[in-house]
């Protein structure tokens, strides 16, 4: 709490740079507005918080800047630029029970009655990032196992996906679910012996949602600076914010108008309803010296590959009698498209299995035409895309939003859910690249950590923490530093409408930037997994140092 306060007061007093600052004796790394890798030594930032010179060894320093900053021959990068990620989720994360952590089913029982046993006044138990793949269970948890160590109060826990929530039977009964209980279109209860089980996906996922507490406005309040403070200390100065609703854009707002907001936020509202009482008649102008704006809209057409609402073309082969859920029927999809595109709102599609990745771009096919005027459409994810349909992304000028990071939490549980003949359009990055389409790399954060350097090594290598695979899984579809570094900053904030002036450390372009001790273009991907920043400036302002 003592470092919440003191990065507050940081705040308070944040401004950008009201003279020209000149940082200097860096290892500079940016790329220039085609993607070209352009090495400096030093950069002057103008008042405005802008980058107005990049200096090479032999060019002259400004005689008297107003400040300077030693860089000490350290490497200076953009800023990260987080291409999906959930802001909101992040810091009620950080505020609510997490079993991201835990290695079995005996271990989340273990940390969830600890949790509440130290909590004794919350009439809830909620949480966030159980994962029967990681446990090893081979099943679904169930109410049972909740009501083992808390059988007096509600327990609901999201998974770390966010497509499906574990209730136990405290919670089933305060949300009056009964064995007559339906699902709703396009969720799942999961049943034994003829009665709810506990487990709820994907749509089915509201029927415990809408009984549970809601925080309150102080409760988002204190999310969002926990969420903002994780971010800095990771390099994120930018994230899309994937699914807004409107408590959380009147979250931002307030930190906005407190001089609390640091981090700049892209926000995509969470549907149409969400769209239409955060912006009205059209996309927002860009707030409080460039930090928020709300760009679009987000829409769900499956679910996640872990549930196994991922929606295929073939059934799973670890379940052969499902293919995942469509969310939105084929008329429902193209009505959205259309009232969003209307209103030029951009459209972000949720698409994790092939069928949900060939119904969007069918969709985008059918209103292309009628619809002039750049769109930038985006699928979300596009985890398993056929590949026949990857030269679909790249002719429909669609931007492939990824998360690199995915590729090896989801190794073996992709294995499983597809074989191995499926595998092909799987986590493809070098054949989306390839064929010429748009790749914007982000976390969806909370469902992985925000920190981009693990998302970049493994873009470059195909492995994990622990270098597994040897060699890479299926490393031809590995990509170069470029284009990782790419993917995170300057295509980041293309997909987003932000180019203008987010992305680049070009004169002229906002400057946002990171110093950390590693050339990311030279390291090995081991080296770059360990990288964190040493300080995080954003518009000229230096809002985090490591240590201080």
């Amino acid at each position: 709490m003592k470092r919440l306060a003191l990065t507050l007061v940081a705040l308070l007093l944040a401004a950008p740079a009201q003279a020209d600052t000149l940082v200097d004796n860096v290892n500079g790394i940016t790329l220039d507005k085609d993607g070209k890798v352009v090495r400096f030594t030093g950069m002057v930032i103008g008042t405005d918080g802008k980058v107005k010179q990049l200096l090479d060894r032999k060019d002259k320093r400004p005689e008297r800047p107003d400040f300077k900053e030693d860089g000490k021959g350290r490497t200076l990068i953009p800023g990260m630029i987080d291409a999906h990620g959930h802001l909101m989720g992040l810091g009620l994360s950080l505020m609510l029970l997490d079993l991201s952590e835990t290695r079995s089913l005996a271990e989340a029982q273990a940390a969830i009655k600890k949790y509440a046993d130290e909590n004794p006044e919350l009439p809830w138990i909620i949480g966030r990032g159980w994962n029967q793949e990681k446990w090893g269970l081979g099943r679904f948890p169930t109410a049972a196992d909740l009501d083992a160590v808390v059988p007096d109060r509600p327990v609901w826990l999201e998974r770390v996906d966010g497509h499906a929530g574990w209730a136990n039977s405290a919670a089933m009964t305060a949300a009056k679910i009964t064995a007559a209980t339906k699902a709703p279109e396009g969720g799942r209860i999961e049943m034994v012996d003829g009665k709810p089980a506990g487990v709820f996906v994907d749509a089915a996922v509201a029927l415990i949602d809408s009984a549970k507490p809601k925080p309150l406005a102080r409760d988002l309040d204190r999310a969002f600076l926990a969420a903002q403070q994780q971010l800095l200390a990771q390099g994120i100065t930018a994230i899309a914010d994937m699914g807004t609703t409107i408590q959380e854009w009147q979250a931002y707002r307030r930190a906005g108008d407190k001089h609390q907001l640091a981090i700049r936020i892209l926000s995509y509202g969470g549907d149409i309803d969400n769209m239409a009482l955060i912006a009205g008649p059209g996309p927002t102008p860009w707030l409080y010296d460039d930090k928020l704006r709300m760009v679009g809209v987000k829409l769900y057409l499956d679910g996640a590959l872990g549930s196994r609402g991922a929606w295929l073309k073939a059934p799973y082969a670890d379940a052969p009698g499902q293919k995942g859920l469509p969310l939105l029927t084929p008329a429902q999809l193209r009505n959205k498209m259309v009232r969003a595109s209307m209103d030029k709102f951009q459209v972000a599609i949720h698409a994790i299995g092939d069928a949900a990745n060939a119904e969007a771009l069918d969709a985008i096919t059918d209103l292309t035409a009628d619809l002039p005027g750049e769109r930038r459409w985006r699928i979300e994810h596009a985890q398993i895309v056929d590949p026949s349909d990857i030269p679909r992304f790249a002719k429909l000028g669609v931007i492939a939003s990824m998360q690199p990071i995915h590729q090896p939490s989801d190794r073996l549980m992709a294995e499983a859910r597809l074989g191995p003949e499926r595998l092909k359009g799987a986590y493809a990055w070098r054949s989306m690249e390839n064929a010429g389409v748009r790749l914007a790399f982000g976390s969806d954060v909370p469902v992985e950590s925000a920190n981009p350097f693990p998302g970049i090594a493994a873009a470059i290598s195909r492995t994990d923490a622990q270098g597994q695979p040897f060699g890479g899984w299926h490393p031809e579809e590995a990509v170069s530093r470029e284009t990782a570094l790419d993917g995170f900053t300057r295509s980041a904030a293309y997909a987003a409408f932000a180019e203008d002036r987010l992305g680049t450390l070009m004169p002229g372009m906002r400057a946002d930037f990171l110093i950390v001790d590693t050339d990311l273009l030279l390291a090995s991907p081991e080296d770059i997994r360990k990288m964190m920043p040493l300080e995080t400036w954003i518009g000229g302002y230096r809002y985090y140092k490591k240590g201080g």
